[in-house]
This record gives C-alpha cells, sequence and structure tokens, in this order.
C-alpha cells in the first residue's frame, strides 16, 4: 500500500477529490483493466481500476487540471494485450468518459480543461500535417546515410515545429484563463527556455494559475533560464572528474569552454559527440576547451567510462553519477539533453545548443 493510500491526511488542503467514470461501447477485445498516470502536486501518481459491466471508476485527488495517461489492460491472450494509451485533461470536477469502438476513441463531459486541450490538439494535427511521414522518410536517409536527404527532411520539420509553437503562442495570448494555459506555455517554453520570450506570456497569466504547481514550476524554470540565458555569466559550479579530482568550470577562465551535457545511454548525445570532437580537435591549440557533463547513473560508472573511450572525448569530463538529478544539470536548468552553453574567456555565456555546423561556424567566426 502506498503511503498516499495509507496516509489521506497529508493531502494538503489545495487538493480536491473528484471522480473519473469511464464506460467503454463496442469494443472487441475485452479490456479487463483500465491503469491511469497522473501529476498532483509533486506526487506522481498510478492507479488501476477493474472493468466491470463494461464501466470503470477512478477517485482522484487533484490540485489543478491534469494531464492524465489511460491504459487499457486487455484480457491476457488477446492480440491488442498492452493496448494503446490515450491522453485526457482532468479538471477539478466529477468527469465521464465514453469510448465507443476502440479505447482511444473518447467523448468526455465535465472537463473543461479537455475540452480546450483537444482543441488545441486538434490545431497542432491539421499543422503538423504530414510530419509523422517525413520523420518515416528521415529515418530512411538516416538508414542510408543520406545527409543531403536528412538536411532536407530536417528543414522541412523544423518550419512544421515552428508554426505548431507559433499556434501555441498565440493560443496562450488569446485565452490566458483557460484551465490547460500553463500546460500550453510549458509546451511552448519547451525543453531550452527563452525567458525573454517566455516570462511575458507567463506574467500575462491570472495570479490563480502563476500559484498552481505547475505554475510555479515554471517560474523556477524561468527564473533559472534567465540566470543561464546568453549574456549572463555562467554559474559556476565544482564536481568531480572521472578520477574524483574536483573540477571547477571557473579553472577554464582564459578560455572558450563549452560547457557539455550528455549521457551514455543518450542517442542523440553520441551522435553529436564526432560533432564535438571535430571541434575540439581543430581548435583546442587556439584556446578551445571542452568540459562535459555527465547524467549517468552511479550503477552505470563503467558505461560511462566506456563511452568516453569509445566515442574518443580526450577533454576533461565531471558527473555526480545522480542521473536526471544532477546537481550542475538542475543549476542550469537541463531538461533534456544534449544542451550545451558556449562560455568566453570571462566566463559569460555566448551561445546556447549550437551543435554541428552551428558549433563549427561559430568557432570559426571566433578563432579566424
Amino acid at each position: 500500500m502506498t503511503a498516499l493510500a495509507a496516509a489521506p491526511a497529508l493531502f494538503s488542503q489545495a487538493q480536491k477529490a473528484v471522480t473519473l467514470t469511464g464506460e467503454l461501447k463496442n469494443i472487441d477485445n475485452p479490456i479487463e483493466k483500465v491503469f491511469i498516470s497522473y501529476r498532483s502536486g509533486s506526487e506522481n501518481i498510478k492507479d488501476t481500476a477493474a472493468v466491470i459491466d463494461g464501466k470503470y471508476q477512478f477517485n482522484l485527488k487533484l490540485e489543478e487540471p491534469t494531464l492524465a495517461l489511460l491504459t487499457p489492460g486487455y484480457k491476457s491472450g488477446t492480440s491488442l494485450s498492452g493496448g494503446k494509451t490515450k491522453a485526457v485533461f482532468l479538471d477539478m470536477a466529477n468527469m465521464k468518459m465514453v469510448q465507443t469502438d476502440s479505447f482511444v476513441n473518447v467523448k468526455m463531459t465535465g472537463s473543461k480543461a479537455n475540452d480546450e486541450f483537444k482543441k488545441l490538439v486538434d490545431a497542432r494535427k491539421t499543422i503538423s500535417g504530414d510530419r509523422n511521414k517525413l520523420m518515416q522518410q528521415y529515418a530512411a536517409f538516416a538508414k542510408e546515410q543520406n545527409r543531403e536527404g536528412m538536411k532536407s527532411i530536417e528543414a522541412k520539420v523544423d518550419s512544421i515545429d515552428d508554426a505548431v509553437r507559433k499556434h501555441t503562442g498565440a493560443y496562450i495570448v488569446k485565452n490566458p484563463s483557460s484551465p490547460i494555459a500553463v500546460f500550453a506555455l510549458q509546451q511552448y517554453a519547451g525543453y531550452s527556455i527563452d525567458a525573454v520570450e517566455v516570462e511575458p506570456l507567463f506574467k500575462k497569466l491570472p495570479k490563480s494559475a502563476q500559484a498552481t504547481p505547475s505554475g510555479k514550476d515554471l517560474a523556477k524554470a524561468i527564473d533559472v533560464a534567465k540566470k543561464t540565458g546568453v549574456g549572463q555569466l555562467a554559474i559556476d559550479f565544482t564536481q568531480n572528474d572521472t578520477l574524483g579530482n574536483p573540477i571547477s568550470l571557473s579553472s577554464f577562465r582564459g578560455k572558450y569552454v563549452l560547457l557539455d551535457f550528455w549521457a551514455s545511454w543518450c542517442g542523440p548525445c553520441r551522435a553529436e559527440n564526432p560533432n564535438v570532437v571535430k571541434a575540439y580537435n581543430t581548435y583546442k591549440s587556439k584556446g578551445f576547451d571542452v568540459l562535459s557533463v555527465s547524467l549517468d547513473k552511479d550503477s552505470a560508472k563503467e558505461r560511462w567510462l566506456k563511452a568516453i573511450h569509445d566515442d574518443n572525448l580526450t577533454w576533461t569530463h565531471v558527473s555526480d553519477l545522480q542521473y536526471w538529478n544532477n546537481a550542475v544539470a538542475k543549476m542550469y536548468g537541463i531538461q533534456s539533453i544534449p544542451q550545451n552553453f558556449l562560455i568566453d574567456p570571462q566566463g559569460k555565456i555566448i551561445g546556447k545548443n549550437l551543435r554541428g555546423e552551428e558549433l563549427e561556424k561559430k568557432l570559426a567566426t571566433i578563432f579566424n
């Protein structure tokens, strides 16, 4: 029994008890259970409801409207065992869902948040168009090592993603009091927040939205982004290298240094490593260095060391081996990897997330 179920008195006064009832109609494959996962305050909640005579119910405790994932548990032996996941937006009221013909064909009542979420998702689908097909083409080009084809697809996908982001921003401007406004702004902000763009939109949200758990988290992320934006002095830190020796960022003063966040388990990071190696070998004699911070786990230290060797990363590496809880990563607001910061000899951040040709062009401008 979880602490959540055993000690209801620990819920904050802001939490509200609501129910979510579901009804399954005309679904061929028998569903025995429904699984739900969502977040309430700082808690990640997972629960299971039995399906009886085609109906099920969840008793929820929410602090704010929040996204939930529902997954069917099909009867063992059926071809769809495991099922598909359906995303819905829970609201601070009792809700009902009817799922007809398939688990993901949902009609939901009682949730204004889900109504707004559906509008936003449907608009994004219209804008995204053939994005999935483009990604399939990209995968095919990557397999063939057709770099020109990959570049062509990347440009098209970037254009689509930019259009989706602009639509999301416009939604926030028009609907600052929407029950999903904070969620939409999180989507707009992305994993690498531009505080200059995001903070003005955040300030337009109602104080009640800003005071929700998600609103407070976003405010903290914006604050970190302001401290780690281009033009700011890079936050100093000390972390141990592969031999356990403490290394400080400030010890690199006098050089241009790329502060690189990665991990041995991160495929995109490993794919980017050859570009960083090329840049390092080209400019290390001119005053360029790299300091890599790994988000590996303590249990996978050998894998981290092997990746350094296999990828020929001959610069300084540090980590506290605490995975996503890496102290430096949290200090710099890292929510996805690879990410990097280019820092000048005076310790000022002069570039962020420079990869491939972008990194090469920036360094060429500096040193040539």
